[in-house]
């Protein structure tokens, strides 16, 4: 018995995007921010809109732009008056940088706290650590690009099985899996 599965796809297309253009943050000092993003990240200041008629200001490196708005009250905003512990499951900014190694000797010479992990997929190994600005939102550097990106459509898919019986590694990840799982499991459901 052959079966046939006819891609379904919605009526849109993709926004025509072209790349990641800026991050903007609410900082409670302009200057405070602007130092520990030329500083410690290596931004650059660059001219901004004079018709902002509000503190703030303009960095760029690296093919992105950090837009940083003061907002002296941003504490009024935010539920948690001390500092959030440093987790690198939470949101965050990533770049990818030369030496992992290196990043970690200057942050502990500037003082900064900082927290490492480490991801490995198939023999690869991303060394990443993560730390805050001046206003908490986390920041990781990482040799990200030890890890291949592939679309999730080249990974070959193995169905988990039961806690009982282990399947062999998949090619991609628990996530990706999954997904592909969970997929696999609708088609299946679809009546003819």
């Amino acid at each position: 018995m052959t079966m046939e599965i006819e891609e379904v796809s919605n009526n849109y297309e993709a926004l025509p995007l072209l790349s990641l253009n800026h991050v903007s943050l609410l900082c409670r000092s302009v200057w405070d921010s602007m130092s520990f993003y030329e500083q410690v990240l290596g931004f650059v200041p660059i001219k901004r809109p004079s018709s902002f008629k509000f503190n703030g200001a303009w960095l760029y490196n690296y093919g992105i732009g950090i837009h940083l708005i003061e907002n002296p009250s941003i504490d009024d905003f935010d539920t948690i008056v001390e500092p959030r512990p440093i987790n690198p499951k939470d949101n965050h900014i990533s770049f990818q940088c030369r030496d992992v190694g290196l990043v970690k000797r200057r942050l502990e010479d500037m003082g900064m706290k900082y927290v490492t992990a480490v991801v490995e997929d198939e023999g690869n190994r991303v060394d990443q650590v993560f730390f805050h600005d001046p206003d908490g939102y986390m920041v990781e550097l990482c040799n990200c690009e030890n890890i291949p990106i592939l679309p999730l459509s080249s990974c070959s898919f193995k169905p988990r099985l039961s806690s009982f019986n282990r399947a062999t590694p998949a090619k991609c990840g628990f996530t990706e899996n999954a997904m592909m799982e969970s997929l696999s499991m609708e088609m299946l459901n679809i009546s003819f």
